[in-house]
């Protein structure tokens, strides 16, 4: 039998070099191309540096206020709560930590941020109409009439939002959102939170960042103090019931006694009304006195959960911007177009290998 040799795939390093040698050579004799390739990019970048508008961030800070009920203050919320009422701080543990930095990113906060009113260029309108002429949007819908005929009133009822509006609204927070909005803390230890707006147009960024302060604020406070404000709408409804019925009482009492006066002090059962609006009197009296206590305890317990965050610095203009420096766009753009340049030679050339 005739006995073949068998034959070794393996590419010994003389064979490694030699390809490398042979590689280089041919990248180095492409010189000229790959430097046009990237002098171009370089053009290009300093092209996009100079088309690319500058970047504004509007930053603001606050606290939380966290405070808790002291001194007598307990017990007097304890004496509150054997007769039934709650007047405790209420629920507001879940707007603790990160909780509260996704309540500024959150959908609803958002669009209700953007259909705040600003005033621009003498004329109010909401921030969701300042967003798309910054973006130029009607630019692109001046050929469809459904779209054209859009407008975002200030103060609008989200309820009542056609399709249309509810699809804009939603790519303005995504946008917003992904690219836009920051919100933490730079330190954990610190319980002082940033928010950060980004936006090409510089009081977009401020006007917004402001507005969303605003609007998380109000609904923090009035979802924090809710408890605290139905049980004081209740106490003072009570209050005034009872204030009314005792003025009755007492207004009865009067008429009573001008019916028995000079009576025959032998004829008692006359008396009997006298003495029962007398009684209701007291009675009165009694709940009255505890009510108005409750009562100002219960705005004691509002004032104490009212304001629940505290503005530390509001963005001031001219805003902190960031641009794309001529210098950066030369070097990149020059950088990205030699390396493509080189990338597409490589592949040509294995490709006619292959071929």
């Amino acid at each position: 039998m005739d006995s073949k040799p068998i034959g070794n795939d393996e590419i010994s390093l003389r064979e490694l070099i030699e390809k490398a040698k042979e590689w280089y050579s041919f990248l180095w004799s492409q010189w000229i191309k790959i430097f046009f390739a990237g002098l171009i990019g370089a053009c290009i970048g300093l092209t996009y540096s100079f088309i690319k508008k500058p970047i504004y961030t509007a930053n603001l800070s606050f606290a939380l206020e966290d405070e808790k009920g002291v001194g007598g203050l307990g017990s007097a919320l304890g004496l509150a709560s054997t007769l039934g009422l709650d007047l405790g701080g209420s629920g507001g543990g879940i707007f603790t930590g990160s909780n509260l930095t996704e309540l500024f990113k959150s959908r609803s906060m958002v669009e209700k941020t953007l259909l705040s009113p600003v005033t621009v260029d003498g004329k109010v309108i909401s921030l969701a109409e300042m967003y798309i002429q910054n973006n130029k949007w009607r630019d692109n819908w001046k050929e469809n009439s459904k779209l054209s005929s859009i407008q975002f009133l200030p103060n609008s009822d989200r309820k009542n939002f056609s399709r249309i509006q509810d699809s804009i609204i939603g790519s303005m927070y995504s946008s917003l959102s992904k690219s836009s909005l920051s919100v933490g803390q730079k330190d954990k230890k610190v319980s002082i939170i940033n928010i950060e707006v980004s936006s090409t147009n510089e009081l977009f960024a401020k006007h917004f960042c402001e507005a969303l302060a605003k609007e998380v604020s109000d609904f923090y406070i009035k979802t924090k103090s809710k408890k605290a404000r139905l049980n004081m709408a209740i106490l003072q409804k009570q209050t005034d019931s009872i204030r009314g019925e005792l003025n009755g009482a007492i207004t009865g009492v009067a008429a009573a006694n001008d019916n028995t006066f000079n009576l025959n002090p032998a004829l008692n059962v006359r008396r009997a009304p006298s003495m029962k609006r007398q009684v209701d009197v007291q009675a009165n009296t009694a709940i009255l006195t505890e009510l108005v206590k409750q009562t100002e305890l219960a705005k004691v317990t509002l004032r104490r959960d009212t304001p629940l965050i505290q503005v530390i610095d509001r963005p001031i203009l001219p805003l902190s911007k960031e641009r794309f420096g001529k210098m950066k766009g030369i070097v990149l753009g020059g950088f990205l177009g030699g390396f493509l340049f080189l990338i597409y030679l490589i592949i040509k050339r294995i490709f006619k290998q292959l071929v």
